[in-house]
């Protein structure tokens, strides 16, 4: 089973605005025209069987109507996520809400929501979110909206770790995006995941392949974060990696399905 564990689709009617808005601020081509059908098409075409929808919930007020559109995806070929911010209100109240709609996690994402990840608005949400039994999915390093001040740094993502034991932790683009010296000073060995979204083609193999096998290949989760990166062009990638059939199989789906709780019979 192959997943890709963070992928991106927003509601018909402002997927293209919101897609071109994008890859204007990331400079890149999308791959997909953004919508939950696009997602669905690339999915089914490139062989991958699950894509994780990330939602991010940008201003509070986006909490209702944001994890209403991601609820009616809750299957394959696209499971989403939800999203919560962390000037929320009744931040307890709200998670359980989105555990009780049925979500199997929550994407955060420092830099569009404009709060430093060691802030301990975060450190509540993801405490209360791991008593829940809630998977954290959080973007991590460098991002093209703001480059020069970075809302996740692995020392930061580091502190986190160490103050809420969150034993579904996960961070997006390697541990942090363009920022694998410090992933590798700060969170190499820690109980914490890291997905592949975005990366693959652009940090050194060397490198990918060393942290795979210092941190564990059983914490490491296949990822395009789509549109932003082909599925077909990323699996392709990941099979001319010099790894080894065991550690490809657990990062294309193993650890994904046993971090989902999907049972294969």
């Amino acid at each position: 089973m192959i997943i890709d564990f963070h992928t991106h689709m927003f509601p018909d009617k402002i997927a293209k605005g919101t897609i071109d808005f994008l890859a204007g601020v990331c400079k890149m081509t999308p791959y997909t025209d953004g919508t939950y059908e696009g997602l669905k098409k690339e999915t089914l075409a490139s062989g991958v069987d699950l894509s994780v929808a990330l939602p991010i919930v940008t201003k509070p007020s986006q909490f209702d109507s944001v994890n209403a559109f991601a609820s009616h995806y809750q299957g394959k070929p696209v499971l989403s996520f939800g999203s919560i911010h962390p000037d929320c209100e009744d931040y307890k109240g709200k998670l359980r809400r989105i555990k009780e709609m049925g979500f199997k996690g929550i994407k955060l994402h420092p830099d569009y929501q404009e709060v430093y990840f060691n802030d301990i608005r975060y450190k509540r949400i993801v405490s209360f979110a791991s008593e829940l039994d809630l998977i954290i999915s959080v973007h991590a390093g460098l991002d093209p909206k703001c480059p020069d001040d970075i809302h996740c740094t692995p020392s930061m993502s580091a502190e986190v770790i160490r103050d809420t034991e969150a034993p579904k932790l996960v961070l997006a683009h390697m541990g942090g995006n363009a920022k694998w010296d410090e992933v590798e000073e700060y969170l190499v060995g820690k109980q914490v995941y890291f997905d592949t979204g975005v990366v693959l083609d652009k940090m050194p193999e060397e490198q990918f392949i060393r942290i795979v096998r210092t941190h564990g290949a059983d914490k490491i989760l296949f990822a395009t974060d789509s549109p932003w990166s082909g599925q077909k062009e990323f699996l392709k990638i990941m099979e001319e990696m010099p790894l080894t059939e065991e550690e490809r199989e657990k990062i294309l789906g193993e650890n994904a399905r046993r971090l989902l709780g999907i049972n294969l019979q």
